[in-house]
């Protein structure tokens, strides 16, 4: 078998996806997608990657990874270079699957469990459509049932509620973040600190500890401000503070968590083992949060999942992106022996997820349950690139 084309399809209406499709000469197509950037991401895919993939055997993974992760330039970063190839990867081991006949948790290595447990990342249905949405206000209107991001500016402890009505027991919220917008992350006065704690406290009290609530940070601030955040974040028990600081630099990081006195879940913006391993060295992190659509694909996240086991750390795969990365990332956390969280969104899974894809993985009482079938065992929608707005390209 060998890969004779590679196509590229994105929609104007949900510009931060792009998605990737191999097809090869036996008539088996693999389904890819990344997040971000996504016309620079097509350029390169087309311009740089297809000349190295065409007529290569597709079921040679690793040394096609090697390949398309090793080159004289962004090796490390999360960048265009490593989400291209994330793409790729993530349609070779659908490609694979589809050849074996089997689901790819199969081809990891099979289920470690038959469902795990999620929370809820409280985001609004345009979360990241286009560039990303992140400062939002108690006044602003919510878009249907689920604008869980005014939901929880409004009244965390009401969305804490509803969350568990639906078998939900964590979910995770970022109400610091309009601050450091405003100062460029290097400073937070009391008083927006006091306001930024509102939220978590009026969980506490609707609920009480039957939610666990994780803080995320975006990488947004400096070290003191982050360590002036969690100091009172300590009375309301975190389950982890998310990307607390910069991830310039692992000694801040490894400050972080010596001084704050809450766990550290880290990162989806970096890429490959080795900057993990790095974090993981300075026992800097508990919790290890891979991307698969950034970090370098399913390969490279089950090889992190695997270091993060020999540190006796669990992993928590990254999605708040798209359909294709939520069903991959599923496959993985199904599998990983250490994973002990599957993201979701349920204001993506119960909506626009579902004008994308053929399947979603079932999420029921605070689990994402295990797909059946091959590969990664769904598709596009059919009509995707005959929609209005679709920009296909094909390499052959």
């Amino acid at each position: 078998m060998r890969i004779t084309a590679l196509e590229t399809t994105r929609l104007a209406s949900r510009a931060n996806l792009l998605w990737v499709h191999v097809h090869t000469d036996e008539g088996l197509v693999g389904l890819g997608e990344t997040f971000r950037g996504a016309e620079a991401v097509e350029a390169f895919l087309h311009a740089s990657v297809a000349p190295m993939l065409l007529g290569r055997d597709p079921l040679a993974i690793d040394a096609i990874a090697k390949l398309l992760t090793e080159p004289y330039l962004g090796f490390r970063s999360s960048g265009v270079e490593m989400r291209a190839a994330s793409a790729v990867d993530i349609a070779l081991w659908d490609l694979a699957g589809k050849a074996a006949g089997m689901p790819v948790w199969q081809m990891l290595g099979g289920l470690s469990r038959d469902r795990i447990r999620t929370y809820n990342t409280c985001a609004g249905y345009a979360y990241n459509a286009s560039g990303g949405r992140r400062e939002i206000g108690a006044g602003d209107a919510p878009a249907g049932p689920y604008d869980d991001q005014v939901a929880f500016e409004r009244d965390a402890g009401e969305l804490a509620e509803s969350l568990l009505a639906e078998g939900i027991t964590a979910m995770k919220i970022w109400p610091f973040d309009r601050y450091a917008a405003r100062s460029g992350g290097n400073f937070i006065s009391s008083a927006d600190i006091a306001r930024g704690m509102e939220p978590f406290e009026r969980i506490r009290r609707a609920v009480g500890d039957r939610m666990d609530v994780m803080v995320e940070f975006h990488s947004m601030w400096d070290l003191p401000s982050a360590l002036a955040i969690a100091r009172p974040l300590r009375d309301i028990r975190p389950y982890w503070s998310e990307d607390p600081v910069k991830m310039l630099d692992a000694a801040a990081l490894q400050a972080y968590a010596e001084r704050s006195g809450l766990p550290v879940c880290a990162s989806e913006t970096i890429a490959g083992r080795a900057h993990y391993l790095e974090l993981l060295r300075r026992d800097c992190v508990d919790y290890v949060m891979p991307d698969i659509s950034w970090c370098g694909g399913l390969g490279e996240a089950k090889k992190i999942a695997t270091l993060a086991e020999a540190f006796q750390r669990p992993i928590a795969p990254h999605d708040c992106t798209g359909p294709v990365v939520f069903m991959a990332s599923t496959h993985l956390a199904l599998n990983a022996p250490n994973a002990v969280f599957q993201e979701s969104v349920r204001a993506y899974y119960t909506t626009w997820y579902r004008d994308l894809v053929t399947e979603l993985p079932r999420v029921e009482d605070g689990h994402v349950h295990a797909p059946r079938g091959t590969g990664l065992c769904t598709e596009l929608l059919p009509d995707i690139a005959r929609r209005p707005d679709a920009i296909v390209r094909r390499s052959d």
